[in-house]
């Protein structure tokens, strides 16, 4: 007997949010995952938008997000809206009984995001956040490398990231170019994700500088160079950027090189290659010329497979990886590197993280 679609109350229908409308949620309603019974937006243009994407009712759409939870009974909530907006609805979800899959970061700061995962957690609730980029078919196919032992130990492991979107309104929307941290904050905290995964251990230490070009149109800073350190040894070197002359590796299409005890697994541009030490006399090899992995196959990636991994965990599956408890770790390495960035000196992730307890305030 087939399971009931589980109902959905979507917030946000922003540059983002329209495709959680017109293609995530709508994969998940279509093979029966969910159904979604209410959409919020303030932007009434927005909300229209949402509204006829999802092929709801007037009455169905709503400008504030407790009223349709109070209007419409639901077991979770997507949001996409801004990050200083998050714990206004997370509020208004555990006001109502509510779930909760939210898109990055958990919040704006740090001290909001301990306090989002410190009432969730007491009032017994479910929180993942759509780290999307993690659950990405190229990303996935690396994790499962690096899973398998065939690298042996892990040494360290080199991030880098480098689009074209220095002009005014080419990261989509206009909030990006008035941050103070927009590379970090919007798009860096998927990389951190990603290398954190790939380390298999807490993160320890932060060291960053970030810095905006001249030709860069935003207000914050563009560019960044971060080092991470992790309990288990592991070593990290992100170089990212959001205003390089051209787009090398976007989104979706990042180097990442993981070298091990025993090997060395490059991913770039979605093709995955393995190079693996021989019992030969000082090896040496070329990019591009190592063993080519298929990437894994699956229907669903990103937010696709999240939507529909959150409903397996509320019906009693496995919990996600990017769990709120979990995901604080991905949110703190963002903030210390904005606080590494203001006092030019390296943080200690687990101090920092307990100075901003809720317990503290």
């Amino acid at each position: 007997m087939s399971k009931a679609p589980q109902r959905v109350i979507h917030v946000g229908v922003g540059v983002f949010g329209r495709r959680w409308c017109t293609e995530f949620l709508k994969t998940n309603i279509a093979d029966g995952t969910i159904e979604v019974v209410a959409v919020v937006d303030r932007n009434s243009e927005n909300l229209e938008i949402g509204r006829k994407a999802l092929g709801l009712p007037p009455e169905r759409a709503f400008t504030d997000a407790a009223a349709a939870m109070a209007a419409f009974p639901a077991d979770f909530c997507t949001v996409a809206v801004t990050p200083a907006h998050h714990e206004e609805v997370i509020d208004a979800a555990i006001a109502h009984g509510l779930d909760v899959l939210c898109e990055k970061p958990i919040a704006d700061t740090m001290a909001a995001t301990l306090r989002i995962e410190k009432k969730v957690r007491e009032a017994g609730r479910k929180m993942a956040v759509t780290m999307s980029h993690r659950y990405d078919q190229d990303k996935q196919t690396l994790r499962r490398v690096v899973g398998s032992g065939v690298l042996g130990r892990i040494n360290a492991i080199g991030m880098r990231f480098q689009g074209d979107m220095r002009q005014h309104m080419a990261w989509s929307a206009l909030f990006r170019h008035e941050m103070e941290h927009p590379l970090l904050i919007e798009g860096s905290i998927h990389h951190m994700d990603i290398i954190a995964d790939l380390a298999g251990a807490p993160c320890a230490s932060v060291t960053a500088t970030t810095w905006r070009p001249d030709w860069a149109e935003y207000k914050g800073d563009t560019d960044a160079i971060v080092t991470l350190g992790f309990d288990n040894g592991v070593r990290a070197v992100y170089e990212g950027s959001c205003s390089n002359a051209v787009g090398l590796n976007t989104f979706y299409k990042e180097y990442i090189r993981v070298d091990g005890e025993l090997g060395t697994a490059i991913l770039n541009h979605r093709d995955l290659e393995l190079f693996v030490r021989q019992d030969i006399w000082r090896q040496q090899h070329q990019e591009g010329s190592g063993q080519k992995i298929p990437l894994l196959q699956q229907p669903k990636w990103i937010n696709h497979w999240l939507i529909e991994r959150f409903a397996e965990w509320r019906a009693g599956g496995k919990p996600l990886e990017s769990e709120v408890s979990a995901n604080v770790q991905t949110s703190a390495i963002i903030f210390a590197a904005i606080e590494s960035q203001r006092t030019g000196l390296p943080v200690r992730l687990g101090p920092f993280i307990q100075s901003f307890s809720p317990e503290k305030t």
